[in-house]
């Protein structure tokens, strides 16, 4: 079984802004929207489709040790990764969609592969973190 969820959110900031924050500077950043989640690379090279993430969740009480691969790295469009955590493989994507100069509409999806008796639970730890993003975007000012 798996569950998709899609969570969307208008951030009133560039396109390129949004990117940014999310994409280039992913490592560094999702530990802030996601504190459940650490990241590292082993490089200092920025961000591109090849490179691994190392990861470690603990959403669920234990760490959990993975990596995500990015697979897409389209600048100002899109971003997507294979998560592995553990045994689990979920493929995520953010899709950055410009709604004006100064307005995005940010769409982050994922495909979990366990039961529906999880999905309230991704789901609402989805919509935090989409939030997260919104809310930090949109305090710094850029």
């Amino acid at each position: 079984m798996t569950v998709s969820i899609e969570v969307s959110e208008v951030v009133e900031r560039p396109v390129s802004t949004v990117f940014t924050f999310y994409a280039d500077d992913h490592v560094q950043n999702h530990p802030r929207w996601d504190p459940n989640i650490e990241l590292w690379l082993d490089s200092d090279e920025p961000l591109d489709v090849g490179m691994v993430i190392q990861r470690r969740n603990s959403r669920f009480g234990t760490p959990v040790e993975g990596t995500m691969e990015v697979v897409e790295f389209e600048r100002d469009r899109a971003f997507g990764v294979l998560i592995t955590d553990g045994s689990m493989q979920i493929p995520a994507r953010a899709v950055f969609e410009s709604l004006g100069p100064s307005t995005t509409k940010l769409t982050v999806s994922a495909d979990f592969p366990v039961d529906d008796s999880l999905e309230d639970q991704l789901s609402t730890g989805m919509h935090r973190s989409v939030t997260n993003i919104k809310r930090m975007v949109e305090a710094s000012g850029s």
